[in-house]
Order: C-alpha cells, then structure tokens, then sequence
C-alpha cells in the first residue's frame, strides 16, 4: 500500500490541554509507534484549544487496517483513555504532501 497520512485536528475541553498533552505523549504516541505509525508533527494552537498532529502508516495494510488493529489491541484497551473525556470535537482528514 501507499503510505497514507492524516491531518487530526482535536478541540479539547476546557481546562484538559495539558492532562490531554500527557496522555497522548505517555500513552498514544508510543503505542502507534510500536503497532507501526508515524507520527509526522504534533502542534498545539492553546487559543482555540486545539491539538493538530499527522499520523501516517506505510505498510503491508491499509491505514484503516492498521489504525483499527491500534483500537482493538489489549494496550490500546489497557490505557483506559476515553479521548471524550479529553476532546469535544475531532476532525481527521487525509492528506498528500504537496510540497
């Protein structure tokens, strides 16, 4: 497959930016490193409470493969994350480098 990239961009909850910093560094980036991802940038934009990062995988799978293998694995479940507890509002979109 060709490598995919996604452009995430998070609304986080008032009051949460940084106790949801922590967990997405301590617990999200290092499982999607080990299960294959890329994380290609993380960036923090604290006026309008959003969190923008890219994750891109290229693999044998498709980037839905792979991203529902992160979801249903035992770590993922073990984390104890609900992002709706951290985010009010996500907006992931596929994107291809153009420079």
């Amino acid at each position: 497959m060709a490598k995919t990239t996604q452009l995430r961009t998070y609304t986080v909850r008032d009051g949460m930016f940084d106790a949801w910093l922590e967990r997405w560094r301590k617990d999200v980036v290092p499982l999607r490193l080990k299960l294959g991802s890329m994380i290609d940038g993380a960036w923090t934009d604290r006026e309008r409470n959003q969190f923008v990062w890219l994750i891109s995988y290229d693999g044998p799978e498709t980037f839905a493969e792979r991203n529902a293998a992160y979801w249903a694995s035992p770590e993922r479940e073990a984390m104890d994350l609900e992002p709706d507890d951290y985010l009010v509002h996500t907006d992931d979109r596929v994107v291809q480098r153009a420079y």
